[in-house]
């Protein structure tokens, strides 16, 4: 017998355990969505991964879909139907949105229409650290905050009933260590799903008269710099006439508080948390400034509160008589990277001359002086067994042969490590999602100007799908000549292995017709060649072949990501070092195996000098055999 998800149970006082995005995608689920949509991105991720667990194609219909300004238009076509509907992406991925967001807030919505964005202060698993808040302002639309995980799960339907309320999508900001940490959370009813989807005869969402429609959209966030006073979400703690108060939102709200218990400031320091952080609740935000002369503001990635608050203060003469704000305009926060409960911690001790120490000095000084033993030096690197490591060897070795110092294009995936050394440092490039291909395409049209390095760029599966097909177009249209190198794992790998359009299976479990990647590239009229990249041998002689072809090549390495093919299948070969036969630091460029080709499986042992093989993750693809110059290391049939 199935056992129902938790997230689904109608239990109303249920207290669980739950990460940030399954809060977030609880509080959907409370909210009656109907239509929830994304591309897959951390920090965001597991929010259409939660949802998807309670989708049931009558009542919720739940998605992946190919990109995120696709994903914001599958929601926004069931909001004009009358259905209540919600996108989620990480910050990259509102980039890619944007553009029909800024025609969305001057069309207008139908159902409720709320729009996730899950920042990555510091990069963790991203190529920036963008800050998304700007964009609600760009676009007139509101913006909430979450700084809990309760609290996550109640504001997302406040946000449905607000989009409701003023026939404008709503966003909803959540950040890294919100999305990815746990909590407890309290559920609320499920309500009953109910209603027809029906496009209102008459009814049109379109952005003209746009500067009528403009307008409409500014007077609605002037409505809600009143409405937001009264907002649940914003609220103050601490004393009536505090020393200083710090303003906060998002996580900076749970640091603080953390920080003024350790410094023992309740009673000398208030905290003012804005759950609406634009527009600014004009009354409330008033009142709060009545209190004090000093604020310090607390906020991830960059000062958009703080900057919003002088401002708020310049443009009321009454509040400016000596007020001071501190924040990262003035040093007291780092100005780049996630905060860290030590970052309003130190602020405060600066502020209020407070003496206090983090950590005895016995600690300190037993860091300084032993921190190089303690801390192991890790570099980021493949998983044991990717076949990315093998694509990648072979391109370097093709280069390399072919001698005249080509250039690799790339992009955001886990084959984004080809930048550093478990990839050989092959890949020269990297900014967005399929801008390899868009960049290869640039590259590839300047031979006439006497360009002699061949070009060639990677894009992995879910990419293509994602943003290369235009690129793709657009090369073939515009004549450019390179080498289009296909990695192909059969999964969105990176962000948690979940299905695109070539795998042939949906998010909510749903068997469909993959769409065949050599299909497009083929309707194209590009040549395609696929191939196991695991076969280093026939995989090097035809990219060296490629590189020496006019117009487009496309390659497609297919093979299935390590970690889902050890999963269903297990290993396909044991593999051995030969003690007998490794000539360990005198093989090669000294210990070409765990030094150059550095798979995690193979490690080196300093006792015996030689290579040997970690057993425990070691997923036996055989690809070492084949590396090996001294034939040491043999596989078996597993």
């Amino acid at each position: 017998m199935k056992h129902a998800h938790p997230i689904t149970l109608n239990e109303p006082g249920r207290v669980e355990l739950l990460m940030g995005n399954e809060a977030i995608a609880r509080g959907a689920l409370e909210a009656g969505v109907r239509v929830a949509a994304a591309y897959p991105g951390n920090p965001s991720s597991e929010i259409i991964e939660t949802l998807a667990k309670a989708a049931d194609p009558a009542r919720l219909h739940v998605q992946w879909s190919v990109n995120e300004k696709v994903a914001l238009e599958v929601a926004a076509g069931a909001s004009f139907f009358g259905l209540r509907a919600l996108a989620a992406m990480k910050q990259n991925g509102l980039n890619v949105a944007y553009d029909f967001l800024t025609n969305l807030n001057l069309s207008g919505t139908g159902g409720g229409l709320v729009l996730i964005v899950c920042d990555d202060p510091g990069g963790i698993s991203s190529s920036n650290e963008q800050d998304t808040r700007y964009m609600a302002r760009l676009t007139d639309i509101p913006l909430l905050e979450v700084a809990g995980f309760e609290d996550a799960r109640d504001m997302i339907p406040y946000a449905f009933d607000l989009s409701e309320a003023i026939g404008s999508v709503v966003m909803v900001r959540s950040v890294t260590r919100i999305s990815h940490g746990r909590g407890p959370v309290r559920y609320g009813p499920l309500p009953e799903i109910s209603g027809t989807p029906r496009f209102v005869p008459g009814t049109t969402f379109v952005p003209f008269p746009i500067l009528t429609k403009h307008q409409k959209r500014h007077d609605a966030i002037k409505r809600l710099e009143r409405d937001f006073s009264d907002a649940p979400f914003n609220t103050y703690t601490g004393p009536d006439t505090p020393d200083l108060i710090i303003v906060t939102s998002g996580i900076g709200y749970l640091f603080s508080q953390e920080s003024l218990d350790l410094l023992n400031l309740n009673g000398r320091v208030g905290i003012a948390r804005l759950g609406t952080t634009w527009p600014l609740p004009e009354k409330w935000l008033s009142d709060i400034l009545a209190k004090s002369q000093r604020f310090l503001v607390v906020e991830e990635i960059d000062p958009f509160l703080e900057g919003n608050l002088n401002e708020f203060i310049g443009r009321h003469p009454s509040l400016q008589r000596g007020k001071r704000v501190f924040g990262r305009q003035t040093g007291h926060i780092p100005d780049v990277g996630g905060l860290t409960p030590e970052h309003p911690l130190a602020a405060l001790k600066t502020l209020l001359d407070i003496p206090y120490k983090t950590r005895p000095d016995s600690y300190e000084t037993l860091v300084e002086s032993e921190s190089a033993g303690l801390v192991i030096e890790r570099a980021l690197g493949f998983c044991p067994g990717c076949p990315h490591r093998a694509s990648f060897w072979s391109i370097k070795n093709a280069l390399a042969k072919d001698g005249r110092g080509g250039v690799v294009t790339g992009d955001i995936g886990c084959y984004a490590m080809s930048m550093w050394p478990s990839g050989y440092q092959v890949a020269k490039t990297l900014q967005a999602m399929g801008s390899g291909a868009g960049v290869a395409a640039g590259m590839g049209v300047l031979g006439p100007m006497g360009k002699t390095q061949p070009v060639v760029a990677v894009c992995g599966d879910s990419t293509f799908f994602h943003a290369a097909i235009p690129a793709l177009i657009n090369a073939r249209f515009n004549a450019s000549n390179f080498v289009m190198i296909i990695v192909d794992n059969s999964a969105t790998a990176m962000t948690g292995f979940q299905p695109h359009p070539g795998t042939g299976m949906t998010c909510m479990g749903q068997p469909v017709d993959p769409v065949e990647i050599s299909d497009i590239c083929h309707s194209l009229g590009v040549d395609v060649t696929i191939l196991d990249p695991f076969n280093l041998e026939e995989t090097e002689e035809t990219i060296l072949a490629a590189l020496r072809e006019k117009g487009i090549q496309v390659l497609i390495f297919k093979h299935m990501c390590a970690l889902i093919e050890f999963k269903k299948a297990g290993r396909h070969y044991v593999m051995r070092v030969d003690s007998k036969k490794c000539i360990g630091e005198a093989c090669g460029c000294d210990r070409y195996c765990t030094r150059v080709f550095r798979c995690p499986g193979l490690i080196w042992d300093p006792i015996s000098g030689k290579a040997r093989i970690d057993e425990a993750i070691c997923t036996g693809c055989g690809v070492c055999a084949d590396i090996c110059p001294e034939n040491a290391i043999t596989r078996e049939e597993a």
